[in-house]
């Protein structure tokens, strides 16, 4: 039994078996493009601030995306030491960018936890508490003064990742390492948009259980509709396959794209049943 997670027993031998056929998170990574309507969220975004709310696109994006994996569980899964978890929660991890004091920018990555009964209003003021108690030049994050203390010693640095390998993989490493850790995480979001770049297929690192990496790119004339007088928001979207079937991942992206497409389910409880506002 991990801390975050019951292994998944149940399974279609073929399901079971795609692990050891790939080992490695990058022997199944799966990539795709998903453009989503930049106008819709442009306008959510616009009705909720004319009614005293400051959304952002990524509170949508995460929101969306967690309703949908409620309606999909599977893409909650991942696979440690060859075997298939379902995970006992569901979070995120983001990283945001900060200036030091002589100016240069510095990165640092943050994970917040979602639960059903959210909104996302509650996703939104989740990120910007995390954001603003590491947003200060001179704070640090525990996982940032682990990092700075691990690297001061010559030699430690090897041995506590090589340590965090090997517990890891045998379903020992404690409840607070896993809980530092931003590689241990339902979803692995990045916002190139907002260092206006375009979107990237991010790798899903190796170390920890990252199963699904979303980056969001600047928006983009929408070609693919033919209409460049609108925008779409390009999405670079890496998935481990090992965790569920083609059709499960459709079915999610079936659902991700249904939300995106009519936002406003969004300020109800994603745990609401379909088709109820």
């Amino acid at each position: 039994m991990r801390p975050d997670g019951t292994r998944v027993k149940d399974l279609p031998p073929l399901v079971a078996a795609i692990p050891y056929i790939m080992p490695k998170r990058y022997d199944a990574w799966n990539t795709i493009t998903e453009n989503i309507d930049e106008e819709v969220i442009k306008a959510f975004i616009r009705d909720q601030r004319r009614a005293g709310v400051r959304l952002n696109h990524m509170s949508v994006i995460i929101a969306a995306y967690y309703k949908a994996t409620l309606e999909n569980p599977k893409l909650n899964y991942f696979v440690m030491n060859r075997k298939i978890y379902k995970r006992n929660h569901f979070c995120v991890s983001f990283v945001i960018m900060k200036r030091l004091p002589d100016g240069s920018p510095s990165e640092t990555t943050l994970k917040i936890y979602l639960e059903p009964e959210d909104t996302v209003f509650t996703v939104n003021e989740k990120i910007k508490s995390a954001i603003e108690a590491n947003r200060d030049t001179a704070q640090s994050n525990s996982t940032d003064r682990f990092a700075r203390f691990m690297f001061s010693v010559p030699g430690l640095p090897g041995f506590v990742v090589g340590l965090a390998y090997f517990l890891d993989k045998h379903g020992l490493l404690p409840r607070k390492i896993i809980d530092l850790s931003p590689f241990h995480t339902s979803l692995f979001i990045t916002n190139l948009a907002s260092i206006k770049t375009s979107y990237i297929h991010h790798h899903c690192y190796e170390f920890g259980t990252t199963s699904i990496f979303v980056c969001m790119g600047k928006p983009v004339p929408n070609y693919m509709a033919g209409d460049l007088s609108r925008k779409m928001m390009p999405l670079g979207i890496v998935m481990d396959e090992r965790i569920c079937t083609g059709y499960e991942y459709a079915a999610f992206c079936h659902d991700f794209r249904r939300i995106l497409r009519d936002p406003e389910v969004l300020t109800l409880p994603f745990s609401t049943p379909q088709g109820e506002k």
